[in-house]
């Protein structure tokens, strides 16, 4: 009776519909649709006043009809790109309603060149969850994404500026979330606590905030705890097996948060934030003062930008880009200065610290005893130039290193503790490096000549997201067990939670990956999205406009413009123009270089060309701007 029901609906639309084109369904997998067969049924409107009885069961032969018409769309997609594969002349269909027939360019093959897949579902990667898709470029302007971090049950993340609470644009399709109030400045980094059910982040202006996880329950909500913690920016921090705050700044400063400071400052009521304020600003013990000696630092004194906390033997790692320092998380004791290449430089066990404050304090006890000016200053002289000659040289060194010919391709870009007690480590040449837990250099693989920027572990698994967008999965012994490309743009972080591996992109969308994949279940889940792919596909046919014009740094009158554009952009749907020469000269170059080197594009000329055809398109109402790119004297718009 379905069966039968339905064929005689569709017999009924035929008629109707060969007047005029269909317009394209969208496909709504609880049965609605944005489009309604009433307008193309006369006859149903009538036959529901006729029998009122009727209407449950119009309705039911109605979203049947819908699916029946999406899979004929399906089919009719299969057989046209078959069609379209084996005709060789490649004519044109009858019809001025008809598309082009559609054709496949060769391509290079390879890299940038190679041609894109056309499937729903990429056979060349896992299926992932998006979390947040590739927003617009132009909505991310100082409200991008710069780190994420996960709990047992929460994905946070951390950007340029405050949350408003409200959905922005370019967050229209992401999952639901919730945003906190208004933070004075950037999130540079961040770590979960779950003892204290905590969120920590670091800011740029030095400050580190504590946002509790089980009150983001709407948007708006505020930091539990925040105080100055560096007068630079906060770039790292770890949490300790001894339930310390480690958190590490600009020349090698390194701070410790105990924990007793912390869980009493957490504990007093919001009236006496104040009070806790104070009571953990005051508690912090710099580990760079301890191991700095009459003005000599014996560590490294570039910025900390990593820490890791290795649980298994109560040892710390800070890291810059070219040296490690290994410290005894229980003690606070430095333990081992190192380089890159695991050479030992120059520092001093505990005891020679000890026995070299000891012999300062006699000297400066029998100095002061003394009472003598003339050995005080000779001793001041002499102590000072020494020191000033150490400092010189220690200078010196390091812009020897960082000006050194392909040095700067092994910098350290991210650090990772695993399961088994091991340090991974990437650099910027694409190499990854294994250390033990006593900083010893055991071995280095490279699979991507591309820089490290991110690392990630859970279980014998290790993730390392590229500056080329591949995310690679490597065991715990070096071995590659998968490749694939994540995103279009660098992934500068990843985090696991959830059973699922979260990547965040530069360009601020987030994908989350099955922590078992590469694997079986990955092809399962493949075949059955190819085989519903008629349920979350839709095909529409779109005119798109497309000019060049070559201005020669002029500017074209309204009417130049509406004979070039006017007549034609009311019977399509795209409008693509891009612009030459909107300006010349070595000046204009220079100024788009510097530009781009701080993440900014675009000049007044550009601007007043996109506003005259945003003016001529109507923009607002009949079109909307999707975005532009200008480099120098080029423009193109969409």
């Amino acid at each position: 009776m379905d069966d039968h029901l339905e064929e005689e609906d569709t017999t009924d639309l035929l008629p109707s519909t060969s007047s005029f084109p269909r317009t394209p369904k969208i496909f709504d997998r609880f049965g609605s649709s944005s489009s309604s067969d009433e307008d193309f049924s006369p006859s149903s409107s009538s036959a529901n006043h006729q029998n009122p009885n009727s209407t449950s069961s119009n309705g039911v032969v109605k979203t049947a009809s819908k699916k029946l018409d999406y899979m004929i769309q399906f089919l009719d997609r299969k057989l046209s790109k078959v069609n379209s594969n084996n005709s060789s002349n490649g004519g044109v269909v009858a019809g001025n309603n008809s598309p082009f027939p559609e054709f496949v360019g060769s391509g290079g093959g390879a890299g940038i060149f190679r041609l894109p897949i056309r499937s729903a579902v990429r056979p060349d990667r896992p299926p992932c969850v998006e979390v947040r898709p590739h927003p617009r470029r132009e909505t991310q302007v100082g409200r991008g994404l710069r780190t994420i971090v996960c709990t047992d049950k929460q994905l946070w993340s951390g950007g340029e500026c405050r949350c408003t609470g409200e959905a922005r644009p370019g967050d229209e399709m992401t999952a639901r979330f919730q945003e906190s109030a208004e933070v004075a400045s950037e999130v540079v980094c961040m770590v979960g606590d779950e003892g204290q059910r905590v969120v920590w982040s670091g800011h740029k202006d030095g400050r580190i905030c504590g946002w509790k996880m089980d009150d983001g329950r709407k948007n708006g909500f505020k930091e539990c705890l925040s105080w100055q913690a560096h007068r630079g920016p906060v770039l790292s921090m770890v949490m300790t097996s001894y339930g310390d705050l480690w958190s590490g700044s600009e020349i090698g400063i390194v701070r410790i948060w105990p924990w007793e400071a912390i869980v009493k400052a957490l504990s007093l009521k919001a009236e006496e934030r104040h009070m806790a304020i104070l009571e953990v600003e005051r508690s912090y013990v710099d580990l760079k003062s301890q191991v700095t000696i009459n003005g000599v630092c014996y560590m490294f004194v570039s910025d900390v930008k990593y820490l890791v906390s290795d649980h298994s033997t109560a040892k710390v790692w800070s890291a810059g880009v070219f040296s490690f320092a290994l410290w005894d998380a229980r003690t606070r004791e430095l333990l081992k200065v190192f380089n890159t290449d695991g050479q030992v430089e120059s520092w001093l066990d505990n005891a020679s610290l000890q026995d070299l404050t000891t012999e300062d304090e006699m000297k400066m006890r029998y100095v002061a005893a003394l009472k003598k000016e003339k050995p005080q200053a000779s001793f001041g002289f002499l102590q000072r130039s020494r020191n000033a000659i150490l400092g010189a040289a220690d200078a010196v060194r390091r812009a020897a290193v960082k000006g050194a010919v392909g040095d700067d391709n092994r910098r350290t870009e991210a650090m990772i503790v695993t399961i088994d007690g091991m340090i991974w480590s990437g650099c910027s040449s694409g190499l990854l490096v294994q250390w033990d837990g006593n900083g010893n250099r055991l071995q280095e693989f490279q699979y991507h000549p591309f820089g490290v920027l991110c690392l990630c572990t859970y279980g014998s698994k290790i993730w390392v997201g590229y500056s080329s967008g591949i995310v690679q999965v490597v065991d715990l012994d070096g071995n590659l067990l998968g490749s694939w490309v994540a995103h279009s743009s660098p992934v500068i972080k990843l985090g696991v939670g959830s059973a699922y591996i979260f990547t965040l992109a530069g360009h601020g969308g987030i994908k989350g990956w099955n922590i078992t994949s590469p694997g079986p279940i990955d092809n399962l889940i493949r075949a059955e999205l190819s085989g519903k792919e008629f349920l979350y596909t839709r095909l529409e046919n779109l005119k798109v406009l497309a000019g060049t014009w070559n201005v020669a740094q002029g500017r074209a009158s309204y009417d130049s413009l509406i004979s070039w554009l006017g007549s034609a952009s009311s019977e399509t749907d795209v409008v693509v123009v891009g612009f030459q020469e909107l300006e010349m000269g070595a000046g204009v170059l220079a100024m788009s270089a510097a530009k781009e080197t701080v993440g900014l594009e675009g000049s007044a000329v550009g601007q007043w060309w996109l506003d005259t055809i945003g003016n001529l398109l109507d923009e607002g109402s009949t079109f909307e701007r999707v975005g532009s790119r200008q480099l120098a004297g080029l423009l193109i718009a969409v």
